[in-house]
């Protein structure tokens, strides 16, 4: 091949980064990328569609599917819930998130795993004080952590599997490198997990800022509703006091009284028993109500309230304004037949401000009362111009839990680990596992198709099978030699040890700016070529790329997750640099010398 190819290639390359950086999509510019390499003649037209025929592409695919459903059902909040528990420091609460998160991270997509925890964690700083940034970034990192320890942990991780089983072990042979186990990499993932946990426990959190995010400045100004939640017999907060069942401290939500067959209690004290039937009455912000609302068998005190898990599931959430020529002027909620004209039912109600004492159902409405409500999927388009009300907007953080879906959907993820982990002895490859697993949970309700399809992240996706073409473009022009020619030649005259510390950190670098999923793609050729060039194993250079694609710490956009909680908790970049670059500088001299230990050259 042409020595200008591989310029042109690697040109290539360094434009596709600087886009990146300037805010380009990583999909988008890895298929122009792509594609221009495919122009000039570098790869075939059938290489450009390579990557979309990846089985780590489908696998990752199945995996997001899998994932929705886990959240869907509310496994994950049955999890979550009890994370925190009665942590009161700073420190308790990370004590509690290190194991949890790093664990649950190991098994579910790490974007999942965040999104559950990131508000958790937030409400619980506004609660205490602590300044949010103290914790969202240990959150993020502990979920990348968690993901290095097994196969399915990361996509990253699939992607090097695929790369390895398509691998000649030989220039030109038959027999292909074998795959990754479901937890190989473990032998790697888990020491770096721990350091990285007393990393971040001690002098990470040092380093940690000390802001207040931008909702946590307005929480003061949140509005107030006042609801009546009635507990159910098959509620697991039936004989639990309040303060064990997490009711006394909710954020920016107060339980007002307790209407025990007619008897109220209140104030209600944090050893109050809670029953079977009692009717509990709070007072605040729509998020955490919502939340509330979420616990299987805590149910709305509201005429017409939907109670079916299969009806809820279609009914939708919505704010609605009383304007000042609406029929329901005057009148008291019970005796509005709300539900009959509007086909909605009022969860809750909220007055200027002002705490509304009483029943949800003896609150006479006036001009300017917003509602919250329960209706019907069509509510918002149907009164968006009703006279009625001022304001019709949808609550899309309100959706209804598949509760009695949590122990099967639990179920059908250990069985996909079981299938991951021993498939190999029976025949089961890991996309087939992962889509057949995909398709139970739909089957099984535990996700309907259309959540399934809008779970799918396709630029995720798209970025893997872009990333693709660059890095047999990489391998077909020679410019992944010519950099292999390099690294032998710096790492002191064919020094393995020195040459994949080089790997380890030019991969480091790569992935500060480009995406876990293209950094692995594109790195795979080169470290297979300088583990030729030294005539060495090969699999220690694959499990270098797999480790080191897989931490992103230094910058917001080298992980998605750390992108979720930059703005939440007030970061800056130099932050993510500030913590995030000694982690990596641990972990690369772990991974140097651990893994020419467990995986001889």
């Amino acid at each position: 091949m042409a020595d200008w190819q591989a310029w042109f290639t690697l040109a290539t390359i360094g434009f596709v980064f600087l886009v990146m950086t300037r805010g380009v999509p990583p999909d988008f510019a890895l298929w122009g990328g792509t594609i221009l390499v495919a122009i000039i003649g570098i790869i075939t037209p059938e290489q450009v569609l390579t990557g979309l025929a990846e089985p780590a592409v489908a696998t990752v695919g199945a995996l997001f599917v899998v994932s929705a459903a886990m959240r869907e059902t509310g496994a994950l909040d049955v999890i979550g819930r009890r994370v925190l528990g009665s942590a009161r420091t700073e420190k308790g609460a990370l004590a509690r998130l290190i194991p949890q998160v790093t664990v649950l991270s190991a098994f579910l997509n790490n974007t999942a795993v965040v999104a559950m925890f990131v508000n958790m964690v937030a409400d619980w700083c506004r609660r205490t004080g602590v300044s949010p940034g103290r914790l969202l970034m240990p959150l993020s990192f502990l979920s990348i952590l968690g993901g290095m320890c097994t196969l399915i942990g990361t996509s990253t991780n699939l992607i090097v599997q695929d790369l390895m089983v398509a691998q000649p072990l030989v220039p030109g042979g038959e027999e292909k490198m074998p795959g990754l186990g479901m937890f190989e990499l473990a032998w790697i993932g888990v020491p770096c997990a721990l350091v990285g946990a007393v990393y971040l426990y001690t002098l990470g959190s040092r380093l940690l800022p000390e802001r207040q995010d931008l909702i946590g400045h307005l929480g003061e100004a949140a509005r107030e509703y006042t609801v009546e939640l009635r507990i159910e017999g098959h509620c697991p907060l039936v004989n639990q006091t309040v303060e064990q069942a997490g009711l006394r401290q909710l954020p920016g939500l107060y339980l007002v009284e307790i209407d025990r067959s007619s008897r109220i209690i209140s104030p209600v004290e944090p050893d109050q028993t809670l029953l079977e039937g009692d009717e509990l009455t709070f007072a605040g912000v729509v998020s955490t109500i919502v939340d509330l609302e979420r616990i299987p068998g805590l149910v709305p005190v509201a005429d017409g309230y939907v109670t079916d898990a299969t009806e809820r599931r279609r009914r939708r959430y919505c704010e609605a304004v009383i304007s000042g020529t609406s029929p329901l002027l005057g009148k008291i909620v019970r005796e509005s037949n709300f539900r009959a004209i509007y086909n909605a039912a009022i969860i809750a109600v909220h007055r200027g401000g002002k705490r509304l004492a009483g029943r949800i159902g003896d609150i006479r409405l006036e001009p300017g009362d917003t509602l919250l409500l329960q209706s019907g999927p069509g509510f918002v388009a149907a009164n968006q111009n009703n006279p009625d009300f001022y304001l019709v907007s949808s609550i899309d953080q309100a959706r209804p839990v598949r509760h009695e879906r949590a122990v099967l959907a639990l179920g059908l993820l250990v069985v996909l680990i079981g299938l991951l982990a021993f498939g190999k002895s029976i025949g089961v490859a890991p996309q087939v596992a992962a889509l057949l697993i995909a398709g139970l949970m739909i089957m099984s309700r535990c996700l309907s198709t259309g959540d399934a399809r809008r779970s799918v992240e396709l630029n995720v996706l798209l970025t893997i099978a872009g990333a693709f073409g660059l890095g047999a473009a990489l391998k077909s022009s020679g410019a992944a030699d010519m950099i292999a020619g390099q690294v032998v030649s710096l790492s002191g005259g064919g020094s393995p040890h020195v040459a994949l510390a080089i790997v380890y950190g030019i991969t480091m670098i790569m992935h500060m700016v480009v995406t876990s999923n293209a950094t692995a793609v594109l790195m795979f050729p080169l470290a297979m070529s300088v583990a030729s060039e030294m005539g060495v194993d090969l699999r220690p250079f694959a499990i270098t790329v797999a480790s080191a694609s897989a931490a992103g710490f230094a910058t917001p956009m080298s992980y998605q997750t750390n992108m979720m909680v930059f703005g939440p908790g007030g970061y800056r970049f130099m932050d993510f640099m500030r913590v995030g670059l000694p982690l990596h500088l641990l972990l690369w001299g772990l991974a140097v010398a651990l893994i020419p230990m467990i995986w001889r050259f």
